[in-house]
């Protein structure tokens, strides 16, 4: 296993060079092939992939979502087994686990980011742990090398958008619209305010999600933000039993469109 690639500074670089940003979303466990599907997006221009470690409640999700969470608990998937088969998936973007504070809080603040770190995992996305009641895991996550990603809603006041924003590491993740993820028609346009509104508060690259569906949503919102993920319309593909060559194609037609700066 390689050292995690710094979150942040990767990102950084890549925008500072004109690049606009690509992070994939994959459920860990969901299938058989869910690391080969890592690699193909890494092959296929992500910049970063966030990993889902699948949870029995996951609020911030949509239908799709939730069901690859389901069929991956089904399958016998567990935080541990996902972050371990992790540390054999050399690839070389940096990975962000997104999961719950409930296995956080079981695992142990320090124990937790510890096992991302040794999974070769560089960030953390934990949607359901307020700023306010950060600091305890956050202070984990900062020891260990682990960079905390926050979420900034398009219903988040200015005073406490900019407080998200110093607080977050690696990137800003900017929620496009109200409500779960999911597979949208077009592009919200909340997405695009939010977008704006973060670019007038941090230097962080701000990436947005939530409804980016297709490679022309990511071009939209790229007019404005650092970057995009794509989480739904890509685990719809595999719940629906897409191969890893398709999902890699489907992911690289959003490069395609976004260029390679």
């Amino acid at each position: 296993m390689s050292a995690p690639i710094a979150l942040e500074p990767h990102l950084r670089s890549l925008r500072d060079g004109g690049r606009k940003l690509l992070v994939p979303y994959v459920t860990g466990g969901l299938s058989p092939e869910w690391c080969e599907v890592v690699r193909a997006f890494a092959d296929a221009g992500a910049d970063a992939i966030e990993i889902g470690l699948p949870f029995s409640d996951p609020v911030m999700d949509g239908p799709t979502i939730q069901e690859a969470s389901q069929r991956a608990l089904d399958g016998g998937a567990t935080p541990a087994a996902i972050v371990a088969a992790l540390a054999d998936v050399d690839v070389h973007v940096p990975l962000v686990a997104m999961t719950y504070y409930n296995l956080v809080f079981r695992a142990g603040h320090e124990r937790f980011a510890s096992s991302l770190v040794s999974g070769g995992v560089s960030g953390a996305i934990v949607p359901d742990v307020p700023l306010d009641e950060l600091d305890p895991w956050a202070a984990a996550a900062d020891a260990a090398g682990v960079a905390t990603v926050l979420l900034a809603s398009p219903v988040t006041p200015d005073e406490r958008l900019a407080r998200i924003a110093a607080r977050s590491r690696g990137f800003v993740y900017g929620v496009g619209l109200m409500g779960v993820t999911g597979e949208r028609e077009r592009v919200a346009s909340t997405a695009t305010i939010m977008a704006k509104r973060l670019k007038a508060v941090t230097d962080l690259p701000v990436v947005i999600g939530f409804g980016v569906s297709t490679p022309q949503h990511a071009v939209e919102l790229c007019a404005e933000a650092d970057g995009v993920v794509i989480a739904s319309a890509l685990m719809r593909r595999m719940l629906d039993g897409a191969s890893v060559a398709e999902l890699g194609d489907q992911l690289h037609a959003v490069r395609v469109a976004l260029g390679r700066g």
